[in-house]
């Protein structure tokens, strides 16, 4: 049994095989612009396309459904009109990693076509099949309204380093990463190589996804309905502010990836993303490199978003008491560096480590510990003052009336668009990590919240607006966004009158 359809205005024809439309196009097509960001859970948006002219996730679609029909990739649109869409998203910055935009382009490539003045309330009713974790939505509403707009002059190699400062790793900033050309693990890999997933604690290995998916057994974990547990007891003492939080899920789009081929390195796993710090320390290129020598061919390696849940590092729950005079204390799941990591913004801080059940904590996921501390000790002064981060950005922020305000020093600008954005972003995680994010651990350490749509990231219609100053510096570069960060916590809990346990809105 065969299935035809015609991609981007070509006619294809495939086998019968029970995959998914996701699976067939980046595969066996080559389609490499639609991504899989939920694997496969229809609730991220990054493989969207348009079939017959009616956006669509591709993930959860078996390809026997489009049998006849059309399809439009964003590789398959108008010149023109892809163009229009790259260059307005690179002039508002609403791309970072790139790997959620193409598929919010496509879905803005059909809505525009339906409507072309939409209002903004069916642009945020379109964003709510998505998710992006980098640029805080607001961005990308900007470029909905900049389409067609000519492009503006860039240094784009300054906007490139800008990008670096404030991702942590080398990144290119430019049309191609709208369009989904950022440079992913996965999307370079030989079409004809080999997949594995994890099987249990190992892997296994097959020539097609589904193959190897039926192979482990892959079922998909859920959403679960238990409450969220805060596993650290607050220090006892007399405290002007306590503060409990639970385990927090970085949430990046793009799973861990890699591939090699025999006897060669691996790609890295970091793509054009740092995923906040989490990725740096990825099993994924290792795996790929044994397994691509153990079988003699291109082997890509790759995890599941229950994967990443269960196998990737956390920001560490803790649990702390401080007074207005800068004295405090702080109880921490037990991680490698997090005494130094708070000891860099509140040395006179008391902290103590705790040994709890649970999933993998860092020190590296953005400002675990430092953050916490600087929020407290800010709470406890009851404003937010300037915070100035280990990487030597400062920043201000106040909440009021449903907006964000955001003062932020990063030295030397380089590009205002790329620091705006990660400035948006970073108030974006702050904001929805103080309001909504957690992680359900049950008391043996069990991650029951498997699904991307589980960890209580804040959609585009939720979130307040974000106003930012960047300050005219000539001192040198430095990362300003995480300092923005911890900024925008302290702000968003200062305005919730310090609610003792984060999320406040779980």
């Amino acid at each position: 049994m065969t299935i035809d359809f015609t991609c981007d205005g070509e006619p294809v024809e495939v086998a019968d095989e029970g995959r998914t439309l996701l699976e067939v196009l980046r595969d066996e097509v080559g389609v490499r612009t639609l991504k899989d960001g939920c694997s496969p859970q229809g609730q991220c948006g990054c493989c969207t396309v348009l079939v017959d002219g009616q956006a669509r996730v591709a993930c959860v679609t078996p390809a026997r459904r489009v049998k006849g029909r059309s399809i439009t990739t964003l590789a398959g649109l108008p010149e023109d009109e892809r163009n229009a869409w790259a260059d307005a998203f690179t002039e508002c910055g609403a791309s970072q990693c790139g790997f959620c935009t193409p598929g919010i382009i496509m879905r803005y490539a059909g809505l525009k076509a339906k409507e072309p003045d939409a209002p903004l309330e069916k642009v945020h009713r379109a964003l709510a099949a998505h998710l992006c974790r980098c640029t805080g939505w607001q961005t990308i509403i900007e470029a909905w309204d900049r389409y067609g707009q000519p492009a503006s002059e860039r240094d784009l190699a300054q906007a490139a380093r800008r990008a670096e400062l404030e991702g942590g790793v080398a990144q290119d900033v430019g049309p191609q990463v709208a369009l989904g050309d950022g440079g992913f693990a996965d999307d370079e890999s030989p079409i004809d190589a080999k997949v594995a997933v994890r099987d249990g604690d190992g892997w296994s290995v097959a020539d097609t996804l589904t193959e190897a998916r039926a192979q482990a057994g892959k079922i998909q974990g859920r959403r679960t309905t238990a409450d969220l547990d805060y596993p650290v007891a607050v220090p006892e003492g007399q405290w002007d502010v306590t503060l409990q939080t639970t385990w927090v899920e970085p949430a990046y789009l793009e799973t861990d990836a890699s591939w090699a081929t025999p006897d060669g390195e691996a790609a890295s796993a970091l793509g054009n993303g740092g995923a906040f710090g989490s990725k740096l320390d990825s099993p994924v290129g290792e795996v790929a490199v044994q397994l691509a020598t153990e079988h003699q061919a291109p082997v890509r390696v790759l995890f599941s978003r229950e994967d990443t849940v269960r196998l990737g590092p956390k920001r560490p729950p803790l649990a702390g008491g401080v007074n207005a005079d800068g004295s405090g204390k702080l109880r921490v799941a037990a991680t490698p560096g997090i005494i130094e990591a708070i000891a860099m913004v509140a040395p006179d801080l008391s902290v103590e480590l705790v040994d709890i059940p649970g999933p993998s904590t860092s020190v590296d996921v953005r400002g675990a510990g430092w953050v916490e501390a600087a929020v407290l000790l800010a709470a406890a002064r009851g404003e937010t003052g300037t915070i100035v981060s280990p990487a030597g950005g400062s920043a201000t922020a106040a909440m009021n009336d449903d907006v964000i305000t955001v003062s932020v020093d990063a030295g030397t600008v380089l590009d205002e668009v790329v620091l705006r954005s990660y400035c948006i972003g970073a108030a974006h995680m702050a904001y929805s990590w103080v309001m909504s994010e957690g992680l359900v651990v049950d008391t043996e350490g069990e991650v029951h919240d498997l699904t991307v749509r589980s960890f209580g990231v804040v959609r585009s219609s939720d979130m307040p607006r974000v106003e930012v100053t960047i300050a005219d510096s000539n001192a040198d570069p430095v990362n300003g966004s995480d300092a923005v960060f911890a900024a925008v916590a302290a702000a968003v809990w200062l305005a919730n009158d310090t609610a003792p346990r984060w999320p406040i809105n779980p």
